[in-house]
Order: structure tokens, then C-alpha cells, then sequence
């Protein structure tokens, strides 16, 4: 597979790009059947509950440092050869799983799965938003409904087949990986804008700068050191050490705006996949009074993201990426309201509501990133989805847990303090001390106090939510003050790079202002 200069056509666009929508979808189908089986593995290996969370953790941080290693070198390997690599860890990890025989088997085959996700990750922005230059923020908003589609298929998948031995499950996941093998096969990718452009490796890597890559390792070395065991005095000073050779080699500390854009990924990423197993779990009781399975709230949520995604063009055209992101941002806040003063299938509804809200957060943003740091290459992009991906894992669930805790807590303390006396210790966290309910004292108690424990749990989280939508609505609070800054400067417009021989006008215009 080799690579051609400036926008596709005809076609080998087409085949390409369905071919990374397929890979994305590839990875996504494994976070599904992962989950899935997870039980299911413990029970036929002797998992220990720690064994079960090595397990999950290392089919995480490998896939957003792959993504970071990647953008530094994909323009050089080339991005057929990226695929390549990708599909040749799905499927050793695929074989590796299907032949598992313990622990260590489970764990090696998770972690290849977990490198080959990101290093498809690492290629498919990048390729999409350089073959579609025009239209950034649209087709990148296709492309990732692919990620939905791969859950609403690994979902179905799962479900009718629940009966089976999980091996069935996870030899499914090779249909998707060998379908975007074989579609790129003899296909010529496209090489990135920038390169196309002549805009050096340096003035990608000066985009970022060395307070945005200071941001990235402080999360990936914090990531690698917990899992390690390190000390994390040791994860700072990595951080802080590379980064500083970083800003020494590119004399810059990074765009501003780009800078910006990466905190708000944060929020952002905490509240479209860090509420998810929180909200599905609160339909578990509606859900079996329906007479369904709790799974196909997923599926549901899913198949709209999926639609939404695929009918992002008219939408983004009309509200421009900054307006759209502004509603989305208040619908999801009102839709997290919603959940948290719903009751019984009601509850359904405020999911739906919350469901449209985050639908375009994440594709959106990387298309903006792409249209206005286009000097920054597969760099920005990337390292926008990977502070987006670390975040969830390093600073989300603990906010998230913190809110679960206190809410907990404070539901025990008001209805039942002889329970609150009993059950209630003072823990530590990287955040500090703070109250909470030991599990292993909910144990000890009899039946029915357990299930007054668990009912105002359920409670509790539900109040939760309210304090979650503080997330979404801070976000609006920042795109708001975008959408007034671009306005000041006379609208938003996608950044055209010139290609290198090109006279002085002869570059593609710049988009109509919007606002």
C-alpha cells in the first residue's frame, strides 16, 4: 500500500474511507464483547476481582499511548503500513484469546488488541480529514459513527448469541478486522495536508507545543506508573523532563486556542463515556419492568448516535461546528437533569434526551481541531482523542466516583444515621480524604438493611447525575466564549493550507464567515 499526494477521488476515496469507518467499528465491537465476557472469563479462569481489573485497565492506556506514538511517526511509516500493523495485532490477539488457557493468555491477547486499536485510531482522523479538506467536521462526523454502529453490532451480536460459549464472541470480532484488511489492500492512501503542504515535522510538533504534550505525559506516565507501580514522583518528572526537551527543541509552548480546546476535552470526554455504565445501570429496574434485557438500552442509545452521526452535514452547515456544539452541550446538561429527577420508564426519554446531546461532542471537536490547526497535522488530532481517552481513566472516574461517594453518603446520613454510624469510613484518594460506604461492612448486614443500602444507592446516583450536568454546562460556558471570540474576528473559518508551487491567491478560499 502506498501513498499519493493531495484529496482523493473516485473509487479509492471511497474504499478507504469505509475502510477506516470498518476499523474504528472493529474497535469499538471490542470494547462491547470485552465487557461482555469479562464475567464469563472469571469464572472459567479463577480470575481475581484485581486479575479482572489489569485485565480491563491494560485494553486502555496501551490504546492512548499507541495513539500518541503513532502520530509522531505515521506520516513517515505511512498509513497503509499503520493498518497493517493494526490488523496484524487484532488478529494475534484474536488467536491468542480463542486458545486462552489463564490469566497471563487473557492479559497478552488484551493488550495486543489494545495496540492495534490505537494504532487504527492513530490512522483513520488523520486520513479522513486530509481526504476531505472541505469538509472536515462533516465527514469526521460520519467516520465516527462508525463507533456506535461496531457497539450496536457487537450488542445484537451478544445478546442473541448470550447462550453460547464466549469464544463465539470473540471469533465474531474477526469479520470486521479481516473486512478493512482486505479493503485496503493495493489501495494508495493519501499523505496528510501538512506533509502535502510542505509544512515541516517541527512546525507540526510547535502546534502542540510543550504545555500540551506536558498535559499528554502527565496522564500516559501517571497511567503507566499506576499500572507499574511507580512512584509517582517518577511519572512527574518523566513528564515534566521530556517535556521541557520538548518545548527546548520546538521554542514553543503551544497554540493558545489549541491548548484550550485540549482541557475542554476533559469534560468532554467524561460526560459521553464516563456516565455510560452509571446510566445503563440505572435502567437495569425500568428496563426489567419492560420485560428486556438492560443491553439494549445500549444498543438504543447506540443506533441514535449512529443516525445523528450520519446526518451531521445539513446540521453542521446551519449551526457551524462551534453553534453545534454549544446546543449539544445544553442538551446534554438538561438531558443529565432529566435523568436525575426521572423515575420508572420516564427514565427512557431523559436517556434519549441526554443520547442526542452527546452525540456530536467528540467528532465535532476533532473536526475543528483539524480545520484550524491543520499546521499540526496527525499530531493535534491525535493527541486531542488521547487526552480525551487518558482523561476518562485518570481524572473522570475519580470525579465521578467522588460524586457517587458524597451523594451516597449524604442520602445515609439524612435517611438512616444508624446505618450512616455503621457503615461510613474515611478514605484517601489523589484528591484527599473524604467519606464513604465500606462494601465489606454492607456485607455483614442482614438482608433487608441491604436492601435499604442498595435502594438509596440507586437514589443517591440517580440525585448524582444533576451534579454531573455541571460538566456539559461548563463546556457551553467555554464554547460560548469561542463562538464570541470568532465572532470578534469575523466568524469561524476553516485554516487552507497552500500547497508548495502555488502563487499567491491560488489556494482554496476560505469558508463564508459563520457564527
Amino acid at each position: 500500500m502506498t501513498s499519493q499526494s493531495g484529496e482523493s477521488g473516485g473509487i479509492n476515496t471511497r474504499m478507504i474511507f469505509w475502510a477506516c469507518f470498518v476499523a474504528l467499528a472493529a474497535t469499538a465491537a471490542v470494547f462491547v464483547v470485552r465487557n461482555q465476557v469479562i464475567g464469563e472469563w472469571a469464572a472459567e479462569f479463577n480470575l481475581t476481582e484485581t486479575q479482572k481489573g489489569e485485565i480491563l485497565g491494560v485494553g486502555l492506556w496501551p490504546f492512548a499511548v499507541t495513539i500518541v506514538l503513532f502520530s509522531l511517526v505515521v506520516d513517515r511509516i505511512g498509513y497503509g503500513h499503520s493498518l497493517l500493523f493494526a490488523f496484524a495485532c487484532h488478529v494475534a490477539s484474536t488467536v491468542i484469546l480463542l486458545m486462552a488457557k489463564g490469566y497471563w493468555w487473557l492479559y497478552v491477547g488484551t493488550l495486543l488488541v489494545s495496540l492495534g486499536n490505537g494504532a487504527a485510531q492513530a490512522v483513520v482522523d488523520p486520513v479522513v480529514a486530509s481526504m476531505f479538506t472541505r469538509d472536515k467536521t462533516k465527514w469526521l462526523n460520519v467516520l465516527h459513527a462508525s463507533w456506535p454502529a461496531g457497539m450496536v453490532a457487537a450488542g445484537i451480536v451478544g445478546i442473541s448469541i448470550a447462550d453460547m460459549h464466549w469464544r463465539w464472541r470473540i471469533a465474531m470480532l474477526l469479520l470486521p478486522m479481516v473486512a478493512y484488511a482486505a479493503m485496503v489492500f493495493r489501495r494508495k492512501f493519501p499523505v496528510h495536508e501538512r506533509v502535502a503542504a510542505g509544512v515541516s515535522y517541527k512546525e507540526m510538533l510547535k502546534e502542540t507545543g510543550g504545555i500540551g504534550m506536558l498535559l499528554v505525559l502527565l496522564m500516559m506516565f501517571g497511567e503507566v506508573g499506576r499500572v507499574l507501580g511507580w512512584h509517582w514522583g517518577l511519572s512527574v518528572g518523566l513528564a515534566v523532563g521530556i517535556s521541557v526537551a520538548y518545548t527546548w527543541y520546538t521554542r514553543s509552548l503551544g497554540q493558545p486556542l489549541f491548548l484550550f480546546l485540549l482541557v475542554v476535552m476533559i469534560p468532554l470526554a467524561t460526560t459521553e463515556l464516563g456516565t455510560d455504565s452509571w446510566i445503563t445501570e440505572l435502567m437495569r429496574g425500568p428496563m426489567k419492568e419492560l420485560g428486556a434485557n438492560a443491553a439494549w438500552l445500549l444498543v438504543y442509545t447506540s443506533a441514535i448516535m449512529m443516525i445523528l452521526r450520519f446526518c451531521a452535514g445539513p446540521i453542521v452547515k446551519a449551526l457551524s461546528p462551534l453553534g453545534l456544539l454549544l446546543a449539544s452541550s445544553a442538551i446534554a446538561s438538561l438531558g443529565l437533569i432529566a435523568l436525575s429527577k426521572s423515575a420508572g420508564v420516564t427514565i427512557l426519554l431523559a436517556a434519549t434526551l441526554y443520547g442526542v446531546g452527546k452525540t456530536y461532542f467528540w467528532p465535532t471537536m476533532l473536526g475543528i481541531v483539524a480545520e484550524i490547526f491543520p499546521r499540526g497535522g496527525a499530531l493535534s488530532l491525535n493527541v486531542t482523542s488521547a487526552v480525551g481517552m487518558m482523561s476518562v481513566g485518570v481524572v473522570g472516574t475519580v470525579f465521578l466516583g467522588l460524586v457517587q461517594d458524597n451523594a451516597i453518603e449524604s442520602r445515609l446520613r439524612q435517611d438512616q444515621p444508624g446505618l450512616h454510624a455503621k457503615l461510613v469510613v474515611e478514605k484517601q484518594s489523589v484528591v484527599g480524604a473524604y467519606q464513604a460506604v465500606a462494601p465489606e461492612r454492607v456485607k455483614d448486614l442482614p438482608g433487608d438493611q441491604q436492601q435499604i443500602v442498595n435502594d438509596l444507592t440507586v437514589q443517591a446516583n440517580k440525585g448524582a447525575l444533576a451534579t454531573v450536568a455541571l460538566l456539559p454546562a461548563a463546556m457551553f460556558l467555554g464554547y460560548l466564549g469561542l463562538v464570541i471570540l470568532f465572532r470578534l474576528r469575523g466568524g469561524y473559518r476553516v485554516v487552507q493550507l497552500t500547497k508548495p508551487g502555488d502563487q499567491e491567491g491560488t489556494a482554496p478560499p476560505p469558508a463564508p464567515p459563520r457564527t
